[in-house]
């Protein structure tokens, strides 16, 4: 009953917000890119890539792309690991959790805790060698990029934020968490435990959605209260900018 409850509340809370915003992207740091693309497409797969997939071998290959959701490499140390941040890690679903987490561990990746069960399906905790936890998860529903899950003082409310400005369908994953449902990932919020340090210049840097009309959307988050550290902007070919979600975690919203 009590689930029934939160879900009705959120869904009451949530309706007639913005229609979901397509995910667009996750910012990571590593000393190398090549190194971190490699070491990224070896264990989780995915499609090596440049910027916007484009063909110019004078463009450094500093992505892997899940579908249309780009992992992407800032190259420079980072000022520390994920866990502890707003962004506590993002999740990748495969079928294979015991083995992947066994390959990471091998090839300079940390193993956090023990393989657990939940809702049925397999998971795993790991760091890659630059800091950023990972969750594998064995969800059938949903393979390859699975989630974003935030840390936060009030999950509720950063919910609810996140569904303001970037829509979402608020659904329940596997039954006990609320989130938010993008289609290709989900959207989760966990209590933190402490202080939260904001993402920017960690090992994961910041989120990403994309805006069909960046300045009328970016007006428009304004009017809902967002801030921005940068107004929108031509960037090679296309248009991008900077704001500040709860938690001090940055977010970059992009027109392609």
């Amino acid at each position: 009953m009590k689930k029934f409850s939160l879900l009705a509340t959120l869904c009451l809370m949530f309706s007639g917000l913005a229609q979901a915003a397509p995910y667009d992207h996750i910012h990571l740091a590593a000393p190398s890119a090549e190194d971190a693309v490699n070491w990224y497409v070896k264990h989780f797969g995915g499609e090596p890539a440049r910027f916007m997939r484009r063909s110019d071998p004078n463009l450094p290959i500093d992505r892997v792309m899940y579908g249309n959701i780009a992992v992407i490499f800032f190259e420079r140390e980072p000022t520390g690991g994920s866990v502890g941040t707003g962004v506590d890690h993002f999740g990748f679903s495969m079928p294979n959790v015991e083995e992947v987490v066994a390959s990471v561990v091998a090839d300079g990746g940390t193993q956090l805790g023990d393989l657990i069960e939940f809702g049925g399906m397999q998971i795993g905790f790991v760091e890659d060698p630059w800091g950023t936890k990972i969750e594998l998860i064995d969800d059938a529903d949903l393979r390859g990029m699975h989630h974003l899950h935030l840390s936060s003082a009030d999950p509720e409310s950063t919910l609810q934020w996140y569904a303001e400005n970037f829509g979402g369908e608020s659904e329940m994953f596997a039954g006990a968490l609320p989130g938010l449902n993008y289609g290709d990932i989900w959207l989760l919020v966990a209590q933190a435990r402490g202080d939260i340090a904001p993402t920017e210049g960690r090992s994961f840097d910041h989120l990403g959605w994309n805006f069909e009309d960046l300045d009328a959307g970016a007006e428009t988050l304004k009017a809902n209260g967002v801030v921005f550290s940068m107004d929108p902007r031509d960037y090679r070919g296309i248009r991008i900018s900077f704001a500040e979600g709860p938690d001090g975690v940055r977010i970059e919203v992009v027109q392609k």
